[in-house]
């Protein structure tokens, strides 16, 4: 870090992830963590306006204060910059591994976009990388950390309501209609499958494990997933499964639900309700209530102490390991390309 103990801030990429890391850093300098976004690098920024259309959260346009913040064109000025200790990667996908390399030899701790890379072997470059560097290179996968999802994790944990039976993940919308050219070109996007499937396939993982296989169908612009876990340590009815779709009209809007059945009550999420989370157990029904922070927050908040844990030498009780996080990036890549393969074989394929 800097002489300063305020951690100083770049972005790389200002469309509407880049906006959002934005405004999670300047609600969290708000509210009085020591943090300052002072650098923003992206290569159309003078046509853009300080507002970007909201994503497919249904967020209110996102807002941002330039006020005092350096702009430019070229990703390098910020990768070089003297004064930051921290980058935010919110680029094309393409653009990930090579500029988060930049950032980690330039000595700068980096919060990078998902997904990393379309292949585990571009996701591996980046971990030989990561694993020799003395700065945090930290995936940004946010529903980790979103607040009624991490209450599921912590109740899959504690065997809150006894094992866990069998869960359903869904994410269903239209392609995003922000950066169109992007999520058209599969080979850029990696379509449904990398950019919004990822989400539920990194929960799984993060909650289950790695499942012994997996069997997908679908296409790029929809898919189900199911992943087969032989050694559950439960009495699962049914192989967890995951939904994900980009082939809805804009009109139908974004949904987002899960359901987690346990032995003794189920856990209901739908992104679109009123009561968010839900507890069902016999023939009542509670809602839960949890920080109305997003995940974009808490993931930010995080980021910054884990970057302030690690100066200072204190340990940290964290979702992913501080010492080595990409490597949870490089298991869930791993998935995502077994359920590739499957897709494309039309059949179940292992995961070693």
């Amino acid at each position: 870090m800097t002489s300063s103990s305020t951690i100083k801030i770049g972005i790389i990429g200002f469309g509407f992830m880049g906006r959002t890391h934005a405004r999670a850093y300047q609600d969290a300098h708000r509210d009085g963590s020591p943090c300052q976004l002072i650098a923003i690098a992206d290569r159309n920024h003078e046509q853009k306006t300080t507002t970007q259309p909201a994503g497919n959260i249904g967020a209110p346009e996102i807002e941002i204060d330039t006020t005092g913040i350096t702009c430019r064109n070229d990703a390098d000025a910020i990768i070089n910059h003297p004064n930051l200790d921290l980058i935010s990667i919110c680029t094309h996908t393409e653009t990930h591994v090579e500029l988060a390399i930049a950032a980690l030899n330039a000595g700068k701790h980096v919060l990078l976009e998902k997904p990393i890379a379309l292949t585990p072997d571009e996701v591996q470059r980046l971990l030989d990388v990561a694993s020799k560097a003395d700065r945090l290179c930290i995936p940004a996968m946010c529903m980790r950390f979103w607040p009624a999802w991490a209450y599921i994790k912590q109740t899959i944990d504690a065997n809150t309501f006894g094992p866990v039976r069998n869960a359903s993940f869904s994410r269903l919308g239209s392609r995003p209609q922000w950066s169109a050219e992007f999520y058209s070109d599969q080979s850029r996007s990696g379509g449904v499958l990398h950019d919004l499937h990822i989400h539920d396939t990194d929960f799984i993982v993060h909650c289950f494990g790695v499942p012994a296989a997996v069997t997908c169908e679908g296409d790029p612009l929809a898919l189900t997933t199911l992943y087969h876990y032989e050694d559950f340590p439960s009495p699962i009815s049914a192989p967890i499964s995951a939904s994900g779709a980009w082939d809805r009209p804009p009109s139908m809007g974004y949904q987002m639900k899960c359901t987690i059945v346990f032995e003794d009550a189920t856990l209901d999420f739908d992104l679109n309700r009123t009561d968010q989370l839900m507890l069902h157990q016999g023939e009542q029904s509670t809602p839960i209530e949890t920080d109305p922070r997003t995940g974009y927050d808490h993931q930010i908040g995080w980021t910054l102490d884990q970057i302030t844990k690690q100066t200072t030498g204190r340990s940290a009780n964290a979702p992913f390991s501080t010492a080595l996080p990409m490597y949870d990036a490089l298991i869930v890549a791993q998935v995502l390309a077994a359920e590739q393969l499957s897709m494309k074989q039309r059949q179940r394929v292992s995961i070693g």
